[in-house]
């Protein structure tokens, strides 16, 4: 893989992304100068979130449990404050450049894809709910740019079908370990998902570190083989909001990015395994932790429909939107989904599921497709 010229690789340092996610507020001002704090910090890349209240949360939609903790109320009025526009971005992108770094941007919706590809990122990223979002994760993968995955709160199973969908882009490819949870206790790291990765996919393997840890997790991350390291960054972690108390200050994320490097130059020299690493390296694991579920639920996405229809109207592709939460049928069912009739009057914004739907009458005990799931 590589990024604006830089390869990505084990046998390459870690490349250290700063998240400011939504820890700048919803200010512009001050995305733009953490992304100059990112850069004095030695991260290589700044890494946004592309998104729209509501394009992305139904009518359906709830927190989660780390978001009514930091004191939030309401989901679409949380992501109104934190949006930032088209302008905002471009600001935000100049400025990385500037400063000898490179822009990400997880894109959250399909329809902003055109959007993100008109801003001049360096690369995409999706988030670990959306690995079972096909059309998002594949028009990504069209735009030639490259393209991180995370797959927080996923099964392997999960995770390998993605990898399936993405292989024309294999080369521009890396999937991320994460534990989506926030913040992760550093026991429930998983970071033995990462040796699993490496061995189920072929392609460079990562970590996003929602943990608290200043360093000690990344060192065992870089040990391990992870050649991305990425990591929320704050203005402060006082700071009130869903994000900040799980996050680095731009001191701390220098430290962080000095532990990797040293994590990767022993590493490189043939250093052994700690027994405690070795004991994960060698038993490889991938899988769903019970701190992931409530992420798992409430921020997947499922299909929607953009208007109301009525009893035995056909479901078309043009009135099909995808949103949060993840209890309807998955983006990935697109195809499956299309032509089939409305059980009962379905009304928009709400999550699809298999009892809402039933097969034409030209597809009534074809068996051609298979049957409908979450």
């Amino acid at each position: 893989m590589n990024i604006a010229g830089r390869a990505i690789s084990r046998n390459t340092p870690p490349y250290i992304i700063a998240e400011l996610g939504v820890n700048h507020d919803g200010d512009a001002d001050r995305a733009v100068e953490m992304t100059r704090a990112a850069a004095l910090a030695g991260a290589h890349a700044v890494k946004l979130q592309l998104f729209t209240a509501e394009g992305l949360m139904s009518r359906a939609s709830a927190l989660a449990g780390y978001q009514a903790a930091a004191g939030e109320r309401d989901p679409r009025a949380m992501l109104r404050r934190l949006e930032l526009d088209e302008s905002a971005m471009r600001r935000v992108v100049h400025e990385a450049h500037a400063g000898g770094v490179r822009a990400i941007v997880t894109v959250f919706s399909l329809e902003l894809v055109p959007l993100a590809a008109s801003l001049g990122f360096d690369a995409f990223k999706t988030a670990s709910p959306d690995i079972v979002h096909r059309p998002l994760l594949e028009a990504l993968a069209r735009t030639g740019l490259p393209l991180i995955v995370s797959t927080g709160a996923s099964t392997m199973p999960e995770v390998q079908r993605a990898m399936d969908w993405l292989g024309f882009a294999r080369e521009r490819l890396c999937f991320l370990q994460c534990v989506s949870s926030y913040p992760t206790p550093e026991d429930g790291a998983q970071l033995a998902g990462i040796t699993a990765l490496l061995a189920q996919l072929g392609v460079p393997i990562g970590y996003s570190d929602h943990t608290a840890s200043e360093g000690p997790i990344a060192a065992d991350a870089v040990a391990l083989g992870a050649c991305v390291l990425e990591k929320h960054m704050t203005h402060s972690r006082a700071a009130l909001g869903p994000d900040h108390a799980a996050s680095l200050e731009p001191l701390q994320l220098s430290n962080y990015a000095r532990v990797a490097a040293l994590a990767f130059i022993r590493r490189f020299a043939g250093e052994p395994l700690s027994p405690r690493l070795a004991v994960l390296a060698s038993a490889p694991s991938k899988g769903v932790q019970p701190i992931e579920h409530d992420v798992r639920r409430v921020s997947r996405q499922s299909i929607v429909l953009r208007r109301g229809v009525v009893a035995g109207e056909a479901i078309t592709a043009d009135n099909i939107a995808f949103k949060r939460p993840g209890y309807g049928l998955a983006p990935w069912t697109l195809d499956r989904v299309v032509g089939m009739l409305a059980s009962h009057n379905l009304e928009p914004d709400e999550p699809l599921t298999a009892s809402d739907l039933a097969p034409a009458p030209s597809l009534s005990g074809s068996g051609s497709r298979a049957p409908l799931s979450a």
